[in-house]
């Protein structure tokens, strides 16, 4: 499994001063839902700490916690890619201290500094690579098929 990814700390210290220039502090009492799915995706956050449940709506009524998301993660990539919805819905699991980042001026910053860009635009991909193999992997561990033997596929 590739090694989680805290976009900050990824960062080298000039890209990073850059993108924390955008930032602003912002808190999230428990069990606040910080988006919906679908809901218009117009900004980004970085934990500072706490703890978020990203979740899935499976039914009307059930929803399915697929990430857990604490300090240094990434919250919402959606931003980034059209249609610009989120995917998931995000809860506060604990009270939660985030940076919080303008969609539009990070974007603007991106486009004046195209090397900054670059680096934010892989860093969001290693982070959602890393996110998908532990997705799979905790499906396979939930849904896998008992072989002979006892044990699984």
């Amino acid at each position: 499994m590739t090694k989680a990814i805290k976009l900050l700390s990824a960062l080298p210290p000039p890209q990073r001063e850059r993108l924390m220039a955008l930032a602003q502090e912002v808190s999230f009492p428990e069990d606040t839902h910080i988006f919906e799915p679908g809901g218009h995706a117009d900004r980004f956050w970085v934990i500072r700490s706490g703890a978020v449940s990203l979740e899935q709506q499976v039914t009307e009524v059930h929803r399915v916690t697929v990430a857990q998301l604490g300090a240094g993660d990434l919250l919402g990539w959606s931003w980034l890619f059209p249609p610009y919805e989120w995917d998931f819905g995000a809860v506060a699991f604990s009270p939660v201290r985030a940076y919080e980042f303008d969609a539009a001026a990070v974007l603007r910053l991106c486009e004046e500094d195209p090397e900054l860009g670059l680096m934010l635009v892989r860093k969001v991909a290693e982070i959602l690579a890393h996110r998908l193999e532990a997705t799979r992997g905790k499906l396979l561990d939930q849904y896998a098929i008992p072989r002979r033997g006892g044990t699984t596929l």
